[in-house]
This record gives structure tokens, sequence and C-alpha cells, in this order.
């Protein structure tokens, strides 16, 4: 079965809630760049050309060459207002939104979709210049309109304030049974009540959002740095010592309190800027959650135009490139977060796993140990490191690093930290710590399909509570039948067992689940082999190699299609009951 464990990042935020690179320069004038050579008769110099250098350079994700393109081709006079959405998207999706709001589309051809991007697009472009009766004018328009309601609402207030509008600027919005313009609208309230000195109210409302359950932890940072900038020190540290019971590893929290003990560097106020991206980034972050990644971007992007210093964007924004198949991009936006952020454990973890995925293992491990050494009481960060240590099959080295997170959960561990050093532990033939984990985390989660066949299989595998382990691998795929590696293991033990028949019955049906697992159709090969089908096991032991298997799992396909495993029908012994 493969394994990956994580603990949530940025949880709170997601729950209430084609990519740039920006390294190659924009080609210039009269040159003729490779992407228009490449096409052959279509001259570099013709809209079509231009167009399809510019959709190159999109599949290579670098909108920023891809913009200069589309310009190009839209000043050809041919087909503008196309061109010009290409180019407004290609400018929007690297970030250049003074550009992008500069290109928008205004030929009345244009999609209803780009036309309230557009918009929407030119309000964050008119307060990240410090135009609010241009930000002011778009969104009382109206053409921010739907799917960025949310959006129009979130930014009316801080574009008042831009224009010295105080009565609208401290108006607080509202979207009927919308949680999330209800909570951040909230939050802009507040923050533009202390602009405006009215120290109370904006007390009340900060006091509020410290309050909510389970995502209150998102706003005590500002409530916390309210009472800072008051001088109120002691009730700071109070804000700050009450959530720290709930999360006492929040190294975030960790640096405020210490921060307010020491009666100095009270975060400021933020501006008219800051307040606007925070909206943005919650949106984005509900975007993300909903698997709508393009989109998220685009507002990541916004965001991260009028608060460069949010980096909890950019690590979202990672997450969300990498959801759109964008790891360049993703990477690009892990790696630009600094060792001194909040954020910088986190980054790199995410950063490790895009390495991991390409199949470069030194370079994962390398990134995740930095991000380990930046945080070693980070739990996420040592999670990630561990977990890549297990992935590469540095067992007992993740046995150790898990062993710290552990003890740092105290008396009543998560059962996912068991779960994960139990099965570290069980692959050095530390069996009896692995199934003390094991029947620990199982006992806090009883009914977790992960658990039950994970502890049931080693079970049968060993020979141990034979009729317990495969009740137990029954519940299991009962909970969850959908997944292959489950299926698999109920139809390994049956192997395992000597019940051949149900054996290709389950391993059939995990196939079928999960086609491209080698050691699924490892095992159905096997399995084919014991009940006699012999041409059908050699077949799927061929189809294992074509799945580029790891090293283990090939070796033992081609020994057995070299020479078999017997005579074919004849069963090995199978496991003993111990019961």
């Amino acid at each position: 079965m493969k394994l990956r464990f994580a603990l949530p990042a940025l949880a709170p935020l997601v729950l209430l809630a084609a990519c740039a690179t920006t390294g190659a320069p924009a080609p210039q004038a009269g040159l003729k760049p490779a992407q228009d050579v490449a096409f052959g008769s279509s001259s570099p110099g013709s809209s079509y050309g231009l167009f399809l250098a510019g959709q190159a350079a999109l599949n290579d994700d670098d909108s920023v060459v891809a913009t200069d393109y589309f310009v190009r081709a839209e000043q050809t006079g041919l087909d503008g207002a196309y061109f010009k959405e290409k180019a407004f998207i290609a400018a929007l999706m690297a970030g250049d939104i003074a550009r992008a709001a500069a290109l928008t589309p205004t030929d009345e051809d244009t999609r209803v979709v780009i036309q309230r991007l557009a918009a929407l697009t030119q309000v964050v472009a008119g307060i990240g210049e410090g135009d609010g009766k241009l930000a002011a004018e778009t969104l009382a328009s109206g053409r921010v309109a739907v799917p960025h309601r949310q959006a129009a609402l979130l930014l009316t207030p801080w574009a008042a304030a831009m224009t010295g509008d105080k009565a609208a600027s401290l108006t607080r919005p509202d979207l009927r049974g919308d949680r999330l313009v209800a909570v951040f609208g909230q939050l802009g309230q507040a923050q533009l009540f202390e602009r405006a000195k009215r120290y109370d109210e904006a007390e009340t409302d900060y006091m509020a959002l410290a309050g909510i359950e389970g995502a209150g932890g998102l706003f005590v940072p500002d409530y916390g740095a309210f009472l800072e900038r008051r001088g109120r020190w002691a009730d700071a540290v109070a804000v700050y010592d009450k959530a720290l019971a709930q999360n006492p590893r929040d190294t975030g929290l960790q640096a405020a309190r210490a921060r307010a003990a020491s009666k100095r560097g009270a975060p400021p106020l933020p501006t008219v800027r800051q307040g606007a991206a925070r909206g943005l980034v919650a949106q984005a972050a509900q975007m993300l959650g909903d698997r709508n990644y393009e989109m998220a971007i685009a507002y990541f992007r916004m965001a991260l135009y009028l608060d460069p210093t949010r980096d909890e964007a950019r690590v979202l924004m990672g997450d969300a490139m990498a959801g759109a198949s964008q790891p360049d991009g993703a990477r690009e936006a892990y790696a630009a977060v600094k060792p001194t952020s909040p954020q910088y454990a986190i980054a790199r973890s995410k950063l490790a796993w895009t390495y991991q995925a390409a199949r470069d293992a030194k370079s994962a491990l390398r990134i995740a140990r930095e991000g380990y050494d930046a945080s070693p009481t980070d739990d996420d960060a040592a999670v990630t490191y561990a977990d890549l240590l297990r992935a590469n099959d540095q067992f007992a080295d993740s046995v150790t690093v898990m062993d710290g997170v552990i003890a740092r959960a105290g008396s009543a561990p998560d059962w996912r930290l068991l779960y994960m050093r139990g099965v570290a532990l069980e692959r050095i033939n530390r069996w009896p710590e692995a199934e003390r984990d094991l029947k620990a985390a199982l006992a806090s989660e009883p009914g977790e399909p992960e658990l039950l066949n994970f502890l049931g299989y080693s079970w049968i595998d060993r020979g141990e509570h034979l009729s317990e382990a495969m009740d137990m691998v029954k519940r299991a795929v009962a909970a969850n039948p959908r997944s292959g590696p489950i299926v698999d293991s109920l139809g390994w033990a049956y192997y395992r067992l000597g019940d051949y028949r149900n054996a290709v019955e389950q391993l059939e049906a995990a196939v079928l689940l999960d086609p491209s697992d080698p050691e699924i159709n490892n095992h159905l090969g096997d399995a084919y082999w014991r009940v006699g089908r012999r041409i059908e096991a050699e077949f799927q032991w061929r189809r294992v190699l074509s799945l580029d298997p790891p090293a283990k799992i090939r070796a033992d396909a081609e020994a057995k299609l070299k020479d078999g495993m017997g005579p074919a029908g004849l069963p090995p012994a199978p496991v003993a009951s111990a019961d």
C-alpha cells in the first residue's frame, strides 16, 4: 500500500474560505524567437504565428512571454479582441496586474466572464496605484459581478477609505448566507474602525472574530496585534496564551507572545492595500478548496500585487499551481518564501514534495531537511521530512524524527502520527513497537480503514490473530471499497492463507480500481499462477515491468518471468493459524 502522511497546514483559512515564470525575458520587436521559427510556414509576424508562439509560451508555463506575443498579435489588427483577451489573461496569470488592467478588453464581443474578471482587475489595480476614485467607480458600476460578487463587497470599504468616504468605509459588507463575506467583512470593519480611531468598536469586532469556534485561531494574531498597538501588552499576552493552550506548537503564536511579553515591536496597522489583499486571499483559498485552481491563481496574484508580504498566499498559490499541473510555477512560489518567514518551513516541505514527485529524491530530502532544520519543533516540517525519509526507505531516520513529534504531542498524540511511526517501525522489523503504535492508533480511531487494513494485513502476514485480522481487513474494504490498495490487501490476505480462488477475485477487482499500480498487478500475476492460469500470470508480470516499478518489484517480476513460481497450480504452504 502506498502511504503518505501530512498534518493539515493553513486549514482554518481554507475552511473559511496557466501560471507564470519570471526568469525568461520578453521577446523584443523585430527579433525572430524560437517559438516563431518552429511553426514553419506561419510567418513570425502574422497574427496566427504570434498566437501559436504565445500559446507555446503558455504551455511552457511562461505567461510573461505569452503576454508579449498576444499583445503583438492584437496589434496586427486581425481579430484584435480575441488576442487582447489572451494578452489580458496571460498578464494577469503572470502577476502583472497593472499591465493586465491596461489590457482590459473593451470590444463588445468580449466574453462576459472576461469582462467581469477584467473589471475586478481594474479595481485591484486602482487600489494598488492609489486611485481610489477609479476603484470605487468601477465597483459602483456593477461590472464586478458574479462570480466576483464576494470580492466586490469586500473591496468596496477599502476603496471608500482610499477616497476619504468614511461612512462607506465603515459599513460592513453583507451577502445573505455567505460566511466568508460575513467574517472577512467584519475583519475589514475592525481594521477600518481602528484607522478611524474608533477603538471600542474595533475591539468588539476583533474580539468576536477571535472567539469564532474552529476559526478563531486565524484571527487571534489580529486581535493581539491590536492590543499591542494600544499598549495593552498584558492583555495581548493573555490572548496569545489562551490560543497557545489550544495549539501549543504554533510558531507564529509563540513569536507573537514573545514580542508582546517584551513590550516592543507591535505590528503596524495594515495599510489599505494590505487590508484589501486579506479578503482576496480568503476567497482564493476557498477557490483552492473547491479545486478551481486557475481562478485561485488569479486571485492570489492580485492579492500578492497588493501585499507582497503575505507569504501564506504565496504558499497556497503554489498549492493551486500544483493542482493545476504547473510544477514549475509551484516550485517558484514555494521557493520565493524567505528563511525569515513564519511560512518558510511549510514552504520548504511543499517544495520538497514537488521534487519527490519528479523522482528527484536527493533534492527532495535536502529541501525537506532545510525546512526541518529551520524550525525543528514545527510538526508540519517534521512530518514532511519523516514522510520523505520513509518514502525513500530511510525508515530508521524516519522513526527518529517521529519520536520527537510524538514526544511533543504529550499523552494523546494524533493517531496519524502513531500510524506513521508504526509503519516505519514495521519496515525495520521492530514489530513489537510497531504493533504497539498501530494498536494505540486504532484505539483512538477504531473505524479508520487505513489502520484496519495495515494492522490486519500485518497480522495475517505474520500468521497471528488470523480471524480477527481477516475481519479487520474486510471492515477496511467495506469502509473504503473504492481503494485499490485496500482491496489488494484483502486479496493478498486470501493469497497468504492459501485461498487462491478468492484471492484472484479480490485482486482482479483491485487492478480495476488501480490499474497502474505495479504491486497490485504483481500480486494478481502470482494469484493467477497459483490457480493454473499461467499465460495470464505472465501477462500481469510483463504489465508490471511496463509500469516503471520500484527496483524490488521489478526484480521479482523479472525472476518469475524467467523461472516461474514452480509448477503452475502448485500452492505454497499457506500461513498457519496462530489463533
